[in-house]
């Protein structure tokens, strides 16, 4: 992410009802998973501008920790009530990394040209019996200028998430699409600025703030699937959403060795590689997306 993201995000990520909605989610399900205590720490890895981990600090002891200076300005600048720190995960976080007991790593992995090797790295440096709730943007069709504004190098699908720590001394708690309900005015949006060559909002995103009462109701809309998902969480539901414009899981650390590794050869190549972005391809079935 550049200046202009990281300024959009601290302008917007309070009130917007994607951002609004997926914190509310995140902190439904973190609450379900720890007792409240500030004694416990979370730790919130590629932070940003720390509304994330803003959003815990009442009820657990939070640390971010980001490589830019300027998102972590601005989050302290927002957010006193959790410490920021610049840095990258796990080195910077020193004996935080092991005391954590949740590590938030929200919207993070795609933006590493390496995602199997971050991920490994913080899950050896991860104490047995941690948790990592994880999310990631869905669907390589809805690739598009947005993504290419963010530095993505891939979207993805529930195999290719799980595929990152497949042999992994890891139990998986929670896989999931989300962003579910609102999947279909995101593609929607996707399709047309494809089609008109352009993003529909601010700094090369499509992010904008539609009328107070539309990002209400969105808000709703989409904040309603945290109880799908933590009745999945729970084991009260059979199935997590089959399709949504982003993918959730939740990891626990279990006992056992675990060293970094690297990319598998035989994993396909990404949209975004050796600075070059690749062409977007149709999605299959869609006549709109061909122009």
């Amino acid at each position: 992410m550049q200046t202009e993201q990281f300024r959009l995000h601290a302008d917007i990520e309070e009130r917007h009802w994607w951002f609004v909605a997926r914190r509310a989610i995140m902190r439904r399900l973190v609450l379900r998973l720890l007792p409240r205590s500030r004694r416990t720490l979370v730790a919130d890895i590629g932070c940003g501008t720390g509304a994330n981990i803003a959003a815990l600090a009442q009820d657990y002891r939070c640390v971010g920790i980001d490589a830019s200076e300027e998102a972590i300005a601005l989050a302290r600048q927002r957010f006193p009530a959790a410490q920021f720190l610049v840095g990258r995960a796990p080195v910077d976080l020193g004996h935080l990394m092991s005391e954590a007991r949740l590590l938030l790593l929200m919207d993070v992995l795609e933006h590493v040209p390496d995602d199997f090797e971050l991920l490994s790295r913080l899950l050896a440096a991860a104490s047995p019996g941690s948790l990592m709730l994880l999310t990631v943007p869905a669907d390589e069709s809805l690739w598009s200028k947005h993504d290419e504004s963010f530095g993505h190098y891939r979207r993805y699908d529930q195999k290719r998430l799980a595929r990152l720590w497949s042999g992994l001394p890891v139990a998986t708690r929670l896989v999931s699409y989300f962003s579910a309900r609102t999947y279909p005015l995101i593609r929607a949006v996707r399709l047309w600025n494809r089609c008109r060559g352009r993003v529909a909002g601010q700094a090369g995103t499509d992010f904008w703030l539609p009328s107070p009462r539309v990002n209400r109701l969105l808000t709703r809309f989409f904040a309603g699937e945290g109880k799908v998902l933590e009745d999945l969480l729970l084991g009260q539901h059979c199935r997590g959403y089959q399709a949504g414009s982003s993918l959730m899981a939740i990891l626990e650390r279990q006992q056992g060795g675990l060293a970094a590794r690297n990319r598998p050869t035989d994993v396909p190549p990404d949209r975004r590689r050796a600075g070059k972005v690749c062409p977007v391809l149709p999605p299959k079935g869609s006549e709109a997306a061909t122009t």
